[in-house]
């Protein structure tokens, strides 16, 4: 199979699932138009800003894809093409976006409130509490893997110290994004223009970033990108959504779609073949396809991150219901097509079968430049723009989930049964937006600094057994409101098996360097131990509680408070 039948049939299996299975979706758990969103309803001008289709879609995008979808399959293409892109589109649309949909079907249903404080109100206080936490410990490994990776993306310097342009262009060309999007974001808020005109007046922003971004390159190590990188999300974290978050994200879509389309054309022009087998085997260089498969490949595929985007931050923008399906089933189909165009890039680089030595993204880059060349396009300036896109998607992940860290934390120190006049010292300091956020980014920072290659293991793990927690407190909110939610089952089951699997692994390594080698190191090595143990520890707590309230017959007065 070469590059252009995959991406063929990729088109028609994801096309196919958003007509007919998220329409059917849609219309089995109930749409209404003229219902008024948590938006509006709960609009306060921080987290609550109601925005059109084409922003909300842009920050859910940008902000669910990363640099997750080209990393995980390039990764993950050792075991052979078949099972990545088997995984991509089956995981895609019975697993990942499904979850997303779901997610934010239930937020936007109870306020626009967090899969926690669903969990609250459907499982108990205690189940929510356990759950905060563990999106609080999660949010953190984000964090410090993002941050690193960012940094190393802006590094202007090579590893033997000569001048790395393409990563000098990227850091400036992102530093205009932020200055910039804060201008869009009055130009919104103030001016409300239609949606041709924010496109219009976006992509000229785009462009101009872009270009000054190639012609004044900044030269700065990648220890000083790190602190920036901290102190930007700080600040990005605690401002208001559309001053910053909304347009930083709209900007940054249209980055992503742009190199989508690039992409697509190189590969029609080129037709690259899969210089990859079908399948490798079960067992590759040491690692099982089960479970390493199905948690390197989660943003593409399913991704509890995703459920956080949705329900903690997306759903506060929401217009009107329609808009739920496209900007969450549809974001999560379209980042499945970029995961399958970046197992092609990795196929076509592949030389006698042995995947190409090199980072993800500079696979990546690398291949799409080579397949815009056969068209006359330049390399140099393609490959420098692919690396911008997909390390801007990197710091536009590092926005929301900062945010959704420190919502976390604030909503698990906050009692709605006391007057917020009436709260203690502590609890006033503890649900403080600064406090929080400088909390939550200590310890990010603290893991950081050992290296993203060292944490992205358990990230892996953390984030499938967190979409798995997030189908289980969704399907609660479906059967508890009398609405069908079988289709929850399969995917919130096996992603539990998948993930409790990856982590015992994970634990067992490390108990084994502790005790049998001398390569253990207390900083990484006990920070990644204490974290895997609370996770599956907290996991399982918070999904057996599920499981009973979802197989729980219901009596009577159960049921006639559900239904009021």
């Amino acid at each position: 199979m070469n590059g252009l039948v995959m991406i063929v049939l990729a088109v028609i299996v994801l096309g196919g699932a958003y007509l007919f299975y998220g329409r059917w979706l849609a219309k089995t758990w109930g749409i209404d138009p003229k219902a008024k969103t948590p938006a509006y309803e709960m609009e306060d001008g921080v987290d609550y800003v109601p925005a059109k289709t084409n922003v909300v879609f842009g920050h859910q995008f940008a902000s669910i894809a990363g640099a997750g979808p080209i990393n995980g399959p390039i990764i993950a293409a050792m075991f052979g093409w078949v099972p990545v892109l088997l995984w991509v589109l089956i995981g895609g649309v019975f697993f990942g976006a499904v979850q997303d949909f779901a997610a934010m079907y239930a937020s936007v249903k109870n306020k626009g409130r967090s899969v926690g404080y669903i969990i609250e109100l459907y499982i108990g206080k205690t189940g929510k509490r356990l759950f905060l936490l563990f999106v609080w410990l999660f949010s953190i490994l984000v964090i410090a893997a993002f941050a690193d990776i960012v940094a190393s993306t802006f590094n202007g310097f090579a590893a033997d110290g000569s001048l790395n342009p393409a990563n000098a262009s990227t850091a400036t060309t992102s530093i205009l994004f932020i200055v910039l999007a804060v201008a869009l974001g009055m130009f919104i808020r103030y001016k409300n223009p239609s949606a041709a005109v924010t496109n219009i007046v976006g992509i000229i922003v785009l462009i101009v970033a872009i270009v000054l971004g190639l012609v004044f390159p900044m030269y700065v190590s990648q220890t000083s990108w790190l602190y920036f990188v901290f102190a930007y999300i700080f600040v990005a974290s605690v401002t208001p959504v559309w001053a910053l978050l909304q347009p930083r994200d709209y900007l940054n879509s249209f980055l992503l779609v742009a190199m989508m389309i690039c992409a697509f054309i190189g590969v029609i022009a080129a037709r690259p073949a899969m210089n990859l087998p079908a399948f490798s085997g079960f067992t590759v260089k040491g690692q099982m396809m089960f479970p390493m498969l199905f948690v390197t490949i989660a943003c593409g595929a399913v991704s509890g991150f995703h459920s956080l985007v949705s329900s903690g931050t997306s759903s506060k923008q929401i217009q009107n219901e329609k808009n739920m399906l496209p900007v969450s089933f549809g974001a999560m189909l379209l980042e499945s097509l970029l995961a399958v165009i970046a197992l092609i890039t990795v196929g076509a680089l592949a030389v006698n079968g042995q995947l190409p030595n090199a980072a993800p993204p500079v696979i990546f880059a690398e291949a799409i430049a080579g397949f815009l060349g056969v068209l006359g396009f330049s390399r140099i300036t393609i490959f420098t723009i692919i690396t911008l896109a997909i390390s801007a998607f990197a710091l536009t992940s590092l926005d929301s989930v900062a945010r959704v860290g420190r919502l976390s934390l604030q909503e698990l120190f906050t009692d709605d049964g006391i007057d917020p006049e009436n709260t203690s010292t502590l609890q006033k300091i503890l649900t403080n937006k600064f406090f929080t956020t400088a909390l939550t980014l200590f310890f990010s920072y603290l893991l950081a600094i050992v290296g993203y290659k060292n944490i992205w293991p358990l990230f892996g793990s953390a984030n499938q057994l967190l979409s798995a927690l997030g189908l289980i407190a969704a399907a609660v909110f479906l059967k508890k409101t009398k609405r069908k939610g079988f289709m929850l089952w399969a995917p919130m089951t096996i992603m539990l098996a998948v993930t409790f699997t990856a982590l015992g692994q994970t634990i067992f390594k490390i108990l084994n360097k502790l005790f049998f080698t001398n390569n253990f190191v207390i900083v990484s090595d006990g920070l990644q131990l204490v974290f895997a143990i609370l996770l599956v520890g907290l996991g399982f707590l918070v999904a057996v509680s599920g499981f009973k309230k979802i197989f729980k017959e219901e009596s009577l007065t159960e049921a006639v408070s559900a239904a009021e």
